[in-house]
């Protein structure tokens, strides 16, 4: 086997192996990656009371999130659903309704994925795109 086909032969293995991942039981690396996020940017506000970051973003390599679009996953709110299971456990209150967006990135390596909090006060999985973006006029 030529070096070139066993790169090929490795490449598909992971490939093959992040969607399993993606698509299977459930994204583990991905719900691991969004509750450390949530966890590392968690901040007491009083006894008790715990506030963490309400909006996420996950980025993906343009094949991946293409896959999932034309395959018509729900990734983001699969993401949202354990993400907000893993608050409840731990007590915490979102600093705003929560929302996981999912989008593709090129600066992502395939293979990878990378993922980001903030605290937006109105943030909804349409509009969690166009936040930041300047307005009309």
């Amino acid at each position: 086997m030529s070096a070139l086909s066993a790169l090929e032969e490795a490449l598909e293995n992971r490939w093959e192996a992040l969607w399993a991942r993606m698509f299977g039981r459930e994204p583990v690396e991905l719900v691991d990656a969004l509750r450390r996020e949530c966890d590392s940017n968690a901040v007491v506000c009083r006894a008790g009371r715990v506030l963490v970051p309400n909006a996420y973003e996950v980025e993906l390599p343009a094949p991946v999130h293409e896959e999932l679009t034309r395959r018509g996953s729900r990734v983001g709110q699969a993401l949202t659903d354990r993400l907000a299971r893993h608050a409840a456990r731990h007590g915490y209150e979102w600093a705003g309704p929560l929302a996981v967006h999912v989008s593709r990135s090129a600066e992502v390596p395939n293979g990878r994925y990378r993922v980001a909090s903030s605290v937006m006060p109105h943030v909804s999985a349409d509009g969690f795109q166009r936040a930041g973006q300047p307005g009309p006029g």
